[in-house]
């Protein structure tokens, strides 16, 4: 009949990656007692992505006056997993490397921006850059994903559909 609204889909229950994003946010970030310690705060999530914050604190400071390197490397790595976990697989560490490019001092506010440039069946590359509160980059991190494949950070939401396979020769 006319005007009448379509039946609702089985897509209409299916929430949307954004929302599957958030929930893992909200899931993930009270188990993580390691970024809370050293006062990070999630700013921002989205499929793939995650942007994190933190402010150098007196305690964070090594022999030479400026933010140790493996707190600034800790930032990164914590982004990096709120970015790969986005999509409700269970995703872990596989190696990571980082580069230190300018020291981080007390009372600098670090924001770690990170973003999945790869996703395959299991693993994935991420890069997460980190700067200081004048956008003067401080380190440049890359880290390498492994899905643990049919685990959902959040049971009940849907897990990735798993990424088209390449034929014939690349």
């Amino acid at each position: 009949m006319a005007g009448q609204a379509p039946p609702p889909t089985d897509d209409a229950a299916v929430p949307d990656p954004q929302a599957i994003a958030d929930a893992v946010r909200d899931a993930m970030w009270p188990r993580d007692r390691a970024s809370q310690a050293l006062g990070m705060a999630v700013s921002a999530i989205g499929p793939g992505t995650a942007t994190l914050t933190m402010t150098v604190r007196a305690d964070m400071l090594n022999g030479h006056g400026s933010c140790h390197g493996g707190l600034i490397t800790a930032l990164a790595d914590s982004c990096f997993a709120f970015a790969c976990n986005a999509a409700n697989e269970l995703t872990v560490a596989s190696g990571f490397s980082v580069d230190i490019v300018a020291p981080a001092f007390e009372g600098d506010r670090l924001t770690a921006i990170g973003r999945e440039r790869h996703r395959s069946n299991r693993t994935g590359v991420y890069d997460v850059e980190v700067s200081n509160q004048h956008g003067r980059r401080i380190a440049l991190f890359r880290g390498q994903s492994y899905a643990m494949k049919g685990r959902a950070v959040v049971e009940g939401l849907p897990l990735p559909a798993a990424p088209a396979r390449r034929t014939g020769a690349a």
